[in-house]
């Protein structure tokens, strides 16, 4: 046995983790004798070899490996096995080892899924906490935020308080007072919060890269005007913002495209889905944004084909187009984006009013295509799906949902595309 101890653990590791043939002979030597010693016993091998292989295991399981014996134990408290893994707590009596069990791991994220006690507990007991999930804490009230964000947190980069209904601009001040290094704010359900709240958010939080306000139903342009640094004398915006979600946002107009067009420069993701209070003309606003990747027009009920033609005309590089159920998108659409937003990666159409004739005018120029969806299009037939077989042999995934007029001949056709991996046909009925 003297001779394991006298190979490095390095060695070990690299053995482990690389092919035979890319190894030194001592590591190779090394491999030989860790199996030997596999097959006689695991827990001869180095603590530092047991965390590689705990790292893998699910988070359940790297509590159970801790309880068999005392060198696993020792071996899953190793922080690299515990790298990335968020806590889910139900946080409901007092138990002293808690916290300290979590940081001796080095885990840095938590999700409470029942909030029992004070919410100053887990930020006491967790100074150096990196994200903190509270959705669906229907309890949690701004005197408990309060309570609880007292003092400066540099280590915190996302919070969610998505469904938190009691939240109001209150918690949001805050918010922006102590947690200045925050990266991700999820609002989602927050219905209290309001555009003052969103003044504090743009006066505190600058590096802000990410912001969730679905369904803040009281939020409006002048909110946004806010985020994108439009009242440079009261606060100077959310600038770094690169994804944001204005989903169910029902006092939002063009107004608002206009000033996320001229302020948020970085913006990636924009989600306008159910925004019915935007137009085409706001489209001409978001069409020369360089930068954006995704843009989701879902239901909302004032876009049609003259607003697809401005995001074409525009100098965009979408890779993500939604804009399903917007019951005014027609075949006309499809021949713009072949036109302009030929580069998309991905294209939602379900139950739009297009056609075979859309199809075919889209086709041809969408090499890059890999997920269309066009569920409920009860136009499209066989002749459509055997033009997307021809033409966009890249398709990884297609949706057929409710699309009554296809037969197994077209169905046979689609099955064919050679890099096809997700087909949902739904309640898809044969028409023989």
């Amino acid at each position: 046995m003297a001779h394991i101890n006298t190979l490095p653990i390095t060695a070990q590791c690299c053995a482990l983790k690389r092919p035979l043939h890319h190894t030194s002979p001592a590591e190779r030597a090394a491999v030989s004798v860790i199996m030997f010693e596999m097959e006689t016993h695991i827990s001869c091998l180095f603590p530092e070899i047991l965390a590689i292989i705990f790292s893998y295991l699910e988070v359940k399981d790297k509590g159970r490996v801790a309880q068999v014996c005392a060198a696993w134990r020792d071996a899953s408290y190793h922080k690299s096995v515990w790298r990335g893994v968020e806590a889910k707590l139900h946080l409901r009596r007092a138990n002293p080892s808690l916290f300290p069990s979590l940081q001796t791991r080095g885990i840095k994220k938590v999700q409470i899924l029942s909030l029992r006690r004070s919410l100053s507990y887990v930020i006491q007991g967790m100074p150096q906490i990196e994200s903190l999930n509270l959705c669906g804490c229907f309890n949690l009230t701004d005197n408990g935020l309060g309570h609880a964000f007292v003092q400066d947190i540099p280590s915190l980069r996302v919070l969610n308080l998505s469904l938190c209904k009691q939240i109001t601009d209150s918690s949001l001040g805050r918010i922006a007072q102590y947690l200045k290094n925050l990266e991700v704010l999820e609002l989602g359900g927050c219905s209290n919060i309001t555009n003052t709240g969103l003044l504090l958010i743009a006066w505190g939080l600058h590096g802000l890269k990410s912001l969730n306000l679905r369904s803040c139903r009281h939020v409006s342009d002048v909110g946004i005007g806010h985020l994108s640094g439009m009242t440079r004398s009261a606060a100077e915006g959310c600038l770094s913002l690169e994804k944001l979600t204005l989903q169910d946002c029902q006092k939002l107009t063009d107004l608002s495209l206009k000033h996320v067009s001229k302020g948020l420069n970085k913006l990636r993701v924009l989600n306008l889905s159910f925004c019915g209070g935007i137009s085409d003309a706001g489209m001409i606003h978001l069409s020369n944004m360089t930068h954006l990747c995704s843009l989701n027009l879902r239901s909302c009920d004032n876009i049609s084909d003259t607003g697809v033609m401005h995001l074409a005309m525009g100098s965009l590089k979408l890779s993500g187009l939604d804009v399903s159920f917007c019951d005014k998108i027609g075949d006309q659409s499809l021949a713009y984006i072949a036109q302009g937003l030929y580069q998309l990666k991905s294209l939602s159409l379900c139950s739009c009013h297009i056609s075979d004739d859309g199809i075919n005018r889209m086709v041809r120029q969408m090499h890059e295509l890999r997920t269309l969806n066009i569920g409920q299009c009860v136009r499209i037939t066989d002749k459509g799906l055997e033009l997307i077989a021809d033409h966009l042999t890249q398709l990884t995934g297609i949706d057929l949902y409710g699309c009554t007029k296809i037969t197994k001949r077209g169905l046979e056709r689609i099955t064919q595309l050679p890099c096809l991996k997700v087909l949902n046909l739904g309640l898809w009925q044969m028409t023989e």
